[in-house]
């Protein structure tokens, strides 16, 4: 499949950043729309949004580019282009998740609530993405027969990026309905991080193109460590409900 969707004035304008930016307005609408709900001042989460998308994106950058170092060393230009790939999601989550805990300190913004507003779309939007890597034909596992394979390079292999979207917009329709019931501030995007993480722990063991550090797959070390801190946060929190 071409990954380029069409061209302006010379410039390839691709399906991967199309599909990135439609599940980044999804879920600013679905936030936008919650925020109602809840009593914000929806116009609060369009401005979260314009300090947590660009921190994102340079986070998701500046991540990728780390651990693949040897590579980018000394090429100032070769590390901004990222029109050649090279988007790291944990990067983007914690470029996102600071800057949007910097916001809600500035604007004196409940960070934990917040948190819960835009957890939902965090899911849906990465779900809606990972259909980029299927166009760019990447982020995919190694060889397999099972009857959904696709073919890479004439090699059937597993499409790792449906697995992901399926979880993600899986997790996407749990928080929907679960937010409904929550029991503290900070419940939902927990629940996100915990559950985001195990089934990227699990994805990330099949997929060929993983970053690595001293032999190890990078995202399921940060899987894990986002488990543990997880559990922990959502442990104190829940008991600080009970006892308020």
């Amino acid at each position: 499949m071409n990954p380029v969707a069409f061209e302006i004035f010379g410039i390839s304008i691709r399906w991967y950043g199309i599909l990135i930016s439609l599940g980044m307005l999804i879920g600013i609408f679905l936030a936008y729309s919650e925020a109602k709900k809840q009593g914000y001042n929806p116009d609060d989460i369009i401005d979260l949004a314009l300090w947590a998308i660009p921190s994102a994106l340079i986070g998701a950058r500046l991540y990728y580019v780390i651990f693949q170092w040897e590579y980018y060393k000394g090429d100032i230009l070769r590390i901004i282009n990222t029109r050649e790939g090279g988007l790291a999601i944990h990067g983007g989550l914690i470029g996102g998740i600071l800057a949007g805990y910097l916001f809600t300190r500035v604007k004196k913004m409940p960070f934990w609530k917040t948190a819960d507003i835009v957890a939902p779309s965090i899911a849906l939007g990465q779900a809606i993405g990972r259909w980029g890597n299927f166009i760019n034909g990447e982020a995919h596992g190694g060889p397999t027969n099972l009857p959904w394979a696709i073919m890479v390079d004439g090699v059937k292999v597993h499409p790792t990026f449906l697995y992901e979207s399926l979880w993600d917009f899986g997790l996407f329709l749990f928080l929907i309905f679960y937010r409904k019931k929550k029991k503290f501030d900070g419940e939902i995007i927990l629940l996100y991080g915990i559950i985001y993480s195990a089934g990227r722990f699990w994805i990330e063991g099949l997929r060929t193109d993983s970053l690595m550090f001293m032999g190890m797959r990078v995202a399921q070390l940060v899987s894990v460590v986002i488990i543990i801190l997880g559990l922990i946060a959502y442990s104190r929190l829940r008991r600080n409900n009970k006892t308020s």
